[in-house]
């Protein structure tokens, strides 16, 4: 699932893409620098060449016989000592006619090529002379003072060794330094993509706030996007149809009940008047049902439409024990009985006290009803902040415990009494206290209900051990 999150995030895309982007263009730059550095290195050796040829042409002299002869100034002579075997040269006169060569074996090879032209004419020997070296070199066409001459210049192939060395270097260099530069840029990348995609997020989690009982929140388009805005305003004007759903919803399920009060009100007094003769005990039991179907209905919609403020301290053993005293005639009423075990300290947590007795009185009436005749529902209290209560009926499926709390889930006892309201309620009111609900088995047969609210005495907290985590809402 998280894998699957991670796959499709907008921020992974954006560094992935930007990753490739990055890593591409390095290989193509480094390739054109590359590529580039070693053509300019082959040009310049080109260019070398054209200027020794040009030295050559500009050291011919016509000598008292009118014979051109071969002048080198002091450093081009060492340059073309025969012994060092770098670089060679051949001029020829009129008719081929070699004026100067070294070493004279390359004048009588370049004797049978033919005349050079204005345009540089490149060649290659392989295997030349005395140290079989390979020369590259090229011939064209001067003028000097002895009129036009054919003018090949060549140096060994090795000759240009310091300046490839130097490329190699560069190269090598380049391949341990671009990677890091390519991270770095690409970590450079990854903090601006979350530092634009802050505002995102952040409505994000506006956005997993957003519930019943939260519809007044709205998105915040403050430094989104343009692209990402027109989705956050799509967002808000959906919100504000579903707020007016809801309390179109809230104003209907508050008005309905309000409306049907009044008559149940008329006719249960009318009952009480009546003879018992015949259905009329059922129609009691029907009428009765009516009205605490009437009360869940408005205990609904007054949470929906309302913020409970739980920021009093309350004490649970007093809240419980008002519940169990009230309960207790309607309790005995239907052939049970209802016993509350406090604890010997107050009990303080934060809480609303109408909601919480609210909350205990569901339980115990959803006790009643699933408890055998002739049994007990128990309300207690603990010092960790709980109040539990048990009954000895049928109890409930581990799988169907989280379920029970659905508004209108009655399950596999669906034409037993409820509407299956009354715990979707204590799940609300729990829900606003921030606290839980521990659903148990009774060790008596039956099941438990525990309300887990925060213990404003935690040191004396030694309620019920080894308690299993409560279900949150």
């Amino acid at each position: 699932m998280i894998r699957g999150r991670y796959r499709h995030s907008l921020q992974l895309r954006l560094v992935t893409r930007l990753a490739v982007v990055y890593v591409t263009a390095t290989v193509i730059i480094v390739g054109v620098l590359v590529y580039r550095a070693y053509d300019t290195a082959g040009t310049l050796n080109d260019r070398e060449l054209s200027l020794r040829a040009t030295d050559l042409a500009r050291s011919i002299s016509m000598d008292a016989g009118g014979f051109a002869r071969l002048n080198l100034p002091p450093t081009l002579q060492s340059a073309y000592q025969a012994a060092s075997g770098a670089d060679i040269y051949a001029i020829r006169g009129p008719k081929n006619r070699i004026i100067a060569a070294s070493p004279t074996s390359f004048g009588a090879l370049v004797e049978g090529w033919p005349a050079a032209t204005d345009d540089p004419d490149y060649f290659r020997l392989e295997r030349f002379g005395s140290g079989s070296e390979d020369y590259y070199g090229l011939s064209i066409k001067l003028d000097s003072v002895a009129g036009p001459l054919s003018i090949s210049v060549a140096r060994a192939a090795d000759a240009d060794a310091l300046i490839r060395s130097v490329l190699r270097d560069f190269v090598l260099d380049i391949a341990w330094v671009i990677p890091l530069l390519v991270l770095i840029t690409l970590a450079i990348g990854i903090l601006a993509i979350r530092s634009v995609l802050k505002p995102v997020r952040e409505v994000s989690e506006m956005a997993a706030a957003i519930g019943p009982n939260a519809t007044g929140v709205r998105l915040s388009d403050e430094h989104l996007p343009t692209e990402i805005a027109p989705l956050v305003a799509a967002i808000n004007r959906a919100l504000d149809r579903l707020e007016r759903g809801f309390e179109v919803q809230r104003q209907f399920t508050a008005n309905a009940a309000h409306e049907l009060r009044t008559p149940l009100a008329i006719i249960t007094a009318a009952l009480d008047t009546m003879e018992d003769v015949g259905d009329l005990t059922k129609f009691k039991t029907d009428v009765a049902r009516m009205n605490r179907l009437i009360e869940q209905l408005l205990s609904v919609a007054r949470l929906d439409a309302i913020e409970l403020d739980t920021s009093d301290t309350v004490d649970l053993n007093a809240i419980a024990a008002s519940v169990v005293e009230s309960m207790a005639p309607w309790v005995l009423a239907q052939d049970r009985m209802i016993a509350f075990n406090g604890h010997v300290k107050a009990v303080r947590v934060k809480g609303n006290v109408n909601a919480i007795g609210d909350a205990i009185r569901n339980l115990a009436e959803n006790a009643v009803h699933h408890t055998a005749p002739k049994t007990e529902v128990t309300v207690s209290t603990y010092p960790d902040g709980s109040v539990s209560v048990a009954d000895q009926g049928p109890g409930i499926l581990v799988e169907d415990r989280h379920r029970v709390f659905r508004r209108f889930w009655r399950g596999s006892s669906a034409a037993s009494q409820g509407a299956g309201l009354g715990l979707a309620i204590v799940a609300e009111i729990m829900n606003a206290h921030g606290g839980g609900i521990l659903v148990d088995d009774n060790p008596y047969g039956g099941a438990t209900f525990t309300l887990c609210f925060v213990s404003l005495d935690p040191d004396n907290a030694t309620g019920p051990s080894e308690k299993p985590d409560p279900l949150h809402f």
